[in-house]
């Protein structure tokens, strides 16, 4: 059953210490993991299994570097569609996930419809990405740039926060 997080409540204190170790290094070994989560080798395999089987761990991934990528550009953008119905929608949402640039597509209740987290190299890129990507997608009557200073915190990264 979830909890108002959204976390399944039938995670015990040890699942969450391998989610946690887990998250922090998705490349430690099970033998690492037992020893980090204080279980013994094959527990700790069978539960990090069912943790993987009921989709708790999505996968796995490299976390790049957005500097050394040349990619530390991040702009935020508002999106306002000209029709909200479900097939425009749709429309947007499948258009959307192609646009490598767009980094994160998030459906917004409030005075505009999506926020848009976009990566680019600088300012100049962006502005294309914006002109010749982003407006033309369906739907789109506006959008807004809030152009981001500083990166503060980025990413989800520990259950216990969740909890």
């Amino acid at each position: 059953m979830a909890t108002s997080s959204g976390v399944t409540g039938d995670l015990d204190p040890f699942d969450r210490k391998i989610l946690d170790a887990v998250v922090e290094d998705g490349r430690i070994s099970i033998t690492d993991l037992a020893v980090r989560v204080g279980l013994s080798k094959t527990p700790c395999q069978i539960r990090f299994k069912r943790l993987v089987s009921e989709g708790y761990i999505e996968g796995f991934r490299a976390i790049l570097s957005p500097v050394k990528m040349q990619l530390d550009h991040v702009a935020f953008v508002e999106v306002k569609l000209s029709d909200t119905r479900e097939e425009a929608l749709r429309s947007f949402n499948e258009a959307v996930k192609k646009v490598r640039e767009i980094e994160e597509c998030h459906m917004i209740a409030g005075r505009f419809d999506y926020l848009l987290k976009v990566r680019t190299r600088d300012i100049g890129r962006y502005r294309r990405v914006l002109g010749e990507k982003i407006s033309t997608l369906p739907h789109v009557a506006s959008t807004s740039t809030n152009p981001a200073m500083e990166t503060v915190k980025e990413g989800w990264n520990r259950l216990s926060q969740a909890t």
